[in-house]
Formats: C-alpha cells, sequence, structure tokens
C-alpha cells in the first residue's frame, strides 16, 4: 500500500531533523510520531543510502520506492552475527560495541555499517525475557530479595506450624542463582544468607543490589540511601559496595525479581505437597532442584546459567577473605549517668568520662563492643542475662561524686521531698547495688514517673510496692499504668513508717 503524502513530508522532515542532531525521542515529538517510527523511518533511509539534504529532483514517490522496496533490505546470510554471542560479549569488562563491530567488519568487510549493527542488535535484544535485556558486566552486581513464596514446615521441638522464608541471591551476568530456606527476615539471617552466597559462588561481586529490604535498607532513598549498619559493617568487610534498587523502578529490580520467579517456579513449587519438620530438611530438598534450575540451558542464549557463571563470573569475582565474615548488629546509644549502656535489657560499663555521650555499640556473639566516633573504648564479653551489671573497674572514677552532677545524696534528697516511700524505696534500690552508681538509673527512671504521675501517686506506688517487697522501677511503673496505686492495700500490711535502715542523704555526702 502507498503511503500517503503526509507520511512521505514526516520522513522528509525526520531525515532533516536528524541530521540537525536531534534525539530520535525529539524527533518523534517533533513529528507527531512515535520513537520507534522514526527510529525506523531514519534506519530505513541510511539502509537505502539517503541522507538529509535529499538528492536533487529525488520524487517522493521514488523516496518511498527506495525506503519501502517490498521487502526488508536484504544482506547475505553469512554476514549476520551471532546476536547470542555478540549479547554475551558485551557483559565482558571493558567489551564494546564498537569493539565488536570492528572484529565482525575484519571478517565480513561487506556487513553492517556500525549504526545498523547497533540497531539489529537493539532489535534482536528486545525480543530478550527483560532480565536478558540489560548486559550486566560480568562479576559486577549480585542481587539479592526473598521470595514471595514461603515454604510450611513443622517445627519438631513445639509442633509449631511455621513459614519459611526464602533467601534468593542472583549473579548479574550470569543469572547463576542462590537460594536458601530461613526462619524469619531478620537482620541476622539476610546477613547469613550473604555469607553463605559468597561461599557458594567462591567470590564477591563488586556491588550488592537488594530490593530496599527493611533488613538491609533502613530508608528507601535513591539518592542517599540509609543502610542499616550491620549490612555496611558486611559490604566493607568483603570490600564490595550496596546499591540499593531505585524505588518505584521496575527495571533497576528486574534481575532480582525474575532470580526470585524462577526460584519459585523451578524451585519451590515442586516442594509445595511435601511435608517438612525443620529447616534442614527444606534445604536438603532444596538443593538438587536449585542445581538443576543452573544447569538448565536458557533457550535465548543456548547455554545454562552454570555454563555463562564459569565463563564470566567466576574469573571476574574478588576471592573471599581467609575468614568469613561473623555477623555483628550496631545500634546507636547514649551513655546513661551511670556510664553504663544498655543492650539485650543487660547494662556494660563505659568509662565514665564519656557519659551522656552518642556512642555505636557492636554486639557479637561473644563480645560487646563500644565506639566513639569510630575509636574503640570499651569491651566486654556478652553476657545475656537480664537487668544485670558488667562493670569494669578502671571504669568507675575515684571520686565519682566529684565528677557527676548526680549522686546518693542528690537522689534521696529529691524521694524525700515526693514522700518517706518514694525515698525509702531510693534508699534500697541504691544501697542494694554492688555500686551506688548502678541505682541511677531506676532512680532517674522514678523521678520521670513523678513527673509524670505526679509526687501523691508516685509516693502511693512507692508505697504498695514496698509493701510487697518490689524494690525496683519496673513494680512501681506497672503499678501506676494499671492504677493499683489508688487501691487500698489489700493482703499486706498498710506502711506507716519508713523502713528502720534508711540511710537519708547524710549518710551519703
Amino acid at each position: 500500500m502507498a503511503r500517503t503524502r503526509l507520511s512521505m513530508r514526516k520522513i522528509k522532515e525526520a531525515l532533516r531533523l536528524k541530521a540537525s542532531g536531534l534525539s530520535y525521542r525529539a524527533i518523534a515529538r517533533a513529528c507527531l510520531i512515535g520513537k520507534e517510527t522514526a527510529r525506523e523511518y531514519l534506519f530505513r533511509a541510511e539502509e537505502a543510502g539517503l541522507s538529509w539534504p535529499l538528492p536533487e529532483g529525488l520524487s517522493e514517490d521514488e523516496l518511498e520506492r527506495r525506503l519501502f522496496p517490498g521487502g526488508p533490505v536484504s544482506i547475505r546470510k553469512e554476514a549476520e552475527p551471532d546476536w547470542a554471542w555478540v549479547h554475551q560479549e558485551l557483559r565482558k569488562k571493558g567489551v564494546t560495541r564498537q569493539l565488536l563491530w570492528e572484529e565482525y567488519r575484519q571478517g565480513t568487510a561487506d556487513g553492517y555499517r556500525y549504526s545498523q549493527f547497533c540497531e539489529r542488535y537493539r532489535r534482536w535484544a528486545k525480543e530478550l525475557h527483560p532480565v536478558l535485556r540489560i548486559p550486566h558486566k560480568a562479576g559486577e552486581k549480585m542481587f539479592v530479595d526473598y521470595a514471595g513464596l514461603t515454604v510450611p514446615y513443622t517445627d519438631r521441638a513445639t509442633g509449631e506450624e511455621r513459614e519459611a522464608q526464602v533467601f534468593v541471591a542472583t549473579l548479574g551476568a550470569s543469572s547463576m542463582t542462590y537460594a536458601e530456606a530461613q526462619a524469619s527476615q531478620a537482620v541476622a539471617n539476610w546477613i547469613a544468607g550473604h555469607v553463605r552466597a559468597f561461599e557458594y559462588f567462591g567470590g564477591v561481586t563488586e556491588a550488592l543490589v537488594p530490593d530496599n529490604l527493611k533488613s538491609g535498607v533502613t530508608a528507601a532513598c535513591f539518592y542517599d540511601p540509609d543502610l542499616n549498619p550491620t549490612y555496611q559493617a558486611l559490604a566493607e568487610y568483603y570490600g564490595t559496595a550496596v546499591l540499593p534498587t531505585r524505588t518505584h523502578a521496575p527495571t533497576h529490580k528486574a534481575k532480582v525479581e525474575t532470580g526470585v520467579k524462577v526460584t519459585e517456579q523451578r524451585v519451590l513449587a515442586p516442594l509445595r505437597h511435601r511435608q517438612f519438620f525443620g529447616l534442614d530438611e527444606i534445604n536438603e530438598a532444596m538443593r538438587p532442584l536449585r542445581e538443576e534450575l543452573n544447569d538448565r540451558v536458557m533457550s535465548h542464549l543456548g547455554k545454562s546459567r552454570r555454563r555463562l557463571y564459569e565463563e564470566l563470573d567466576r574469573p571476574a569475582l574478588r576471592p573471599l577473605p581467609v575468614v568469613p565474615y561473623e555477623m555483628a548488629e550496631w545500634n546507636r546509644v547514649r551513655v546513661n549517668v551511670d556510664f553504663h549502656v544498655v543492650f539485650a535489657k543487660h547494662y556494660y560499663s563505659v568509662p565514665y568520662r564519656f557519659i551522656r555521650r552518642e556512642v555505636d555499640l557492636r554486639a557479637t556473639a561473644q563480645t560487646i563492643e563500644v565506639f566513639l566516633k569510630g575509636e574503640r573504648i570499651a569491651s566486654h564479653v556478652r553476657d545475656d542475662t537480664p537487668y544485670q551489671y558488667s562493670t569494669l573497674p578502671e571504669h568507675r572514677p575515684e571520686a565519682l561524686q566529684a565528677y557527676l552532677s548526680w549522686n546518693p545524696e542528690r537522689f534521696i534528697r529529691w524521694a524525700e521531698s515526693a514522700g518517706p516511700a518514694t525515698a525509702e524505696m531510693v534508699d534500697r534500690i541504691i544501697s542494694g547495688r554492688a555500686h551506688p552508681e548502678q541505682g541511677y538509673r531506676a532512680s532517674l527512671g522514678l523521678m520521670r514517673l513523678g513527673a509524670r504521675y505526679g509526687s501523691e501517686r508516685l509516693e502511693a506506688a512507692c508505697g504498695r510496692a514496698l509493701s510487697f517487697d518490689l524494690i525496683s522501677y519496673r513494680g512501681v511503673k506497672n503499678i501506676l499504668e494499671s492504677g493499683m496505686d489508688r487501691l487500698k492495700p489489700e493482703g499486706a500490711a498498710k506502711r506507716e513508717k519508713p523502713h528502720a535502715n534508711l540511710r537519708g542523704p547524710r549518710y551519703y555526702s
């Protein structure tokens, strides 16, 4: 069918604008046609040897015959490049389209010009699955995420029904995939999954690309992502970078989403009828299916993930460290007036001069370390006993009261202003500790309760707690929150005067 004069005018206008240096997008917008249509017109013109300005006297009919000769522009079959090979070569570091075209023309003198070579490659690549179109460089990126599907199992010890989460890691160039079942998406499991994935692949990529999971990225901002400190420490240990995917940008996460999809289809779906009694059983069942997935030949590329991994990713991966990364949890904490920091309900001392400073706490399975501006200021053996103290003598000042604005005398004086029961509670909290300053935290808590509920209610709550021998901040707090301070004591003697051993502020002077 003959093209209309209007379409011929648009083709000529597209040629003119191309000669002016405009992009395909700008040309399409100016000519009111689609970008691919503009690209098609200009490609046909280049195939026909036409450019702007057109030869003088060239009619629109002749222009149409040269652009649309009734069939595709032909070229000898032997001159057609192996586009799958081109696509694979582009994944190697330093390899460009220009280099591949030059090598192609060395063996095919009358082959495609460079622009035609690139255009035909783009057309071929459009037929690929989206995840295969982007030629990720070898050893460059490892994409990580959790699958949407979970695997149900029964806990042997408790009989409880649970859902195992499935961690998936995919290499960019080869699509080689690692997958494992985990108890949850907690930070500890997220980090351990990375460590085992590195071991499986036998090396480390230049970058990690998580899908903005909270275990890895605490604030999903493309321009300034806020990484989980533990995840950042993992990246530093392995000498890699973390590049979170851009939010609301599906093409940025196509590789990881496809890795998850094929894992669900080829590894998890075949297990849907099996009953499991632990994570070990699930991972044992997943292992052969995962290996089968990596050995399957991908139809568009004619090679398996494993073969591409051996050819591309494996030689380009960075070596693993001698010792695998040890999971460490990082927290930002403030040193209390008792010169202790808290982790997992246990208190650890730091040198007294850092009171009220914000510090970084690093916790491993064996140790607790405290850092200020990158310098370690304290180290303890980890102790998970709740509400107990790990205090090093060298962290206490020789004369603490000369250095601190808070001291036992001040706490007792404040408590006496609230009432005798409050004074006795503070006195017994402080005197009941191995070191008086270990009672400061609870005493400060009582002061805050007094500010919130008033001295009268605090006094009543302390009296009720003492009548039941509840000598703790938590006991007083629970009484106030439940309103039990407003009730008359039942089943316990009503206290009419302070404990006989009340020391008072002068004792601590």
